[in-house]
């Protein structure tokens, strides 16, 4: 694997290609020439710009969609801020390479190809009330891996993630770079409550009093309080980003990750879809800080990018009728 540093990382935000607009203008104009009353599609008619906007082409395609699940261990999970052990994160990584997690059962559903990327699972992060969780090498080191994700040919790139405790880690990180108290940001995650739940309250509040301050930017925040799944997927975000590859982020901890590259430059998650508006309570406060509405509420918590592939079925149907509906000349209708 390449070595490369967080400077490295920082250096490439200021090149970052923005969206085709002779390509999403044309998929408005023919938009506005198919078989239906102007607008009355609503969303599916604004994904369909948008896909085409950042594919870089209209007509759009959707033939290659990959979903990238990045799973790592957290040492903060030591602390019972989890329902369930820290050998779990393994255990669910073998259900998913044999066929039986949710996520296996939708990417079949909405034929998408599933990758699921191991993170270190036997080197856990340091426990960030004590250490920082990664320094910035090994930050670097995991966001290059999920760049790797990123292959030429693919159209478009489901992100998601599993580790026990990370969303204590998503919830410290996402406090740190976006401010308010700890408890506004934590939530149940795998079904802690009661004293279980004001530990994982109080682990956070820990991290941030420890990595937080002054002239530390939000990359040095996800070395400090990140994991090395969530590092991973800000990297695939980041080359996503650079190859014009449309992203459907998944749930809370997924798109904390992804809000690191927000809080260093706000336009870079133009290319972003939130699939989804998870029931962590953290979630909505974040979509309020990125300015970002997420596509389905479907009071889901599950994480493994099963809102993400969830919402790959709506862009499909976006996609689909793009493509494929006639326009008035071509059905022989009046427009009127």
């Amino acid at each position: 694997m390449p070595e490369t540093s967080l400077d490295e990382m920082r250096q490439l935000l200021p090149a970052l290609p923005d969206a085709d607009a002779d390509a999403g203008a044309a998929a408005l104009a023919r938009q506005d020439r198919l078989t239906k009353p102007a607008g009355s599609l609503g969303v599916l008619e604004q994904l369909a710009a948008w896909f085409a906007a950042w594919q870089g082409r209209d007509p759009v395609r959707l033939d290659r969609p990959r979903v990238a699940v990045f799973a790592g261990n957290h040492g903060v999970a030591a602390r019972g801020v989890s329902a369930y052990p820290a050998d779990v994160t393994a255990q669910m990584v073998r259900n998913f390479q044999s066929g039986g997690a949710a996520v296996n059962q939708l990417c079949r559903t909405v034929d998408a190809e599933l990758r699921v990327y191991e993170m270190a699972l036997d080197h856990p992060t340091a426990d960030f009330t004590v250490a920082p969780a990664m320094t910035d090498e090994e930050c670097a080191r995991a966001m290059v891996y999920g760049m790797m994700a990123v292959e030429e040919g693919i159209d478009v790139l489901c992100l998601g993630e599993m580790g026990i405790g990370n969303s204590t880690s998503a919830a410290a990180l996402a406090c740190a770079l976006f401010g308010g108290d700890p408890a506004d940001w934590t939530g149940p995650g795998t079904g802690v409550a009661g004293p279980a739940l004001e530990k994982k309250i109080a682990t956070v509040r820990a991290g941030v009093e420890r990595h937080g301050g002054d002239g530390v930017d939000a990359l040095n925040l996800l070395a400090r309080l990140g994991g090395h799944e969530l590092a991973a997927i800000t990297g695939a975000v980041l080359a996503a980003r650079m190859g014009r590859v449309p992203v459907i982020l998944d749930g809370f901890a997924c798109t904390v990750a992804a809000a690191v590259l927000h809080a260093l430059a706000p336009a870079a998650l133009d290319h972003c879809l939130v699939g989804h508006l998870s029931t962590e309570p953290g979630h909505e406060r974040l979509l309020e800080a990125i300015g970002k509405e997420a596509l389905l509420t479907m009071g889901m918590r599950l994480g493994e990018g099963s809102g993400a592939v969830l919402a790959l079925g709506v862009l499909r149907g976006a996609v689909s009728c793009h493509v494929g509906m006639a326009t008035f000349d071509e059905a022989g209708i009046s427009q009127g």
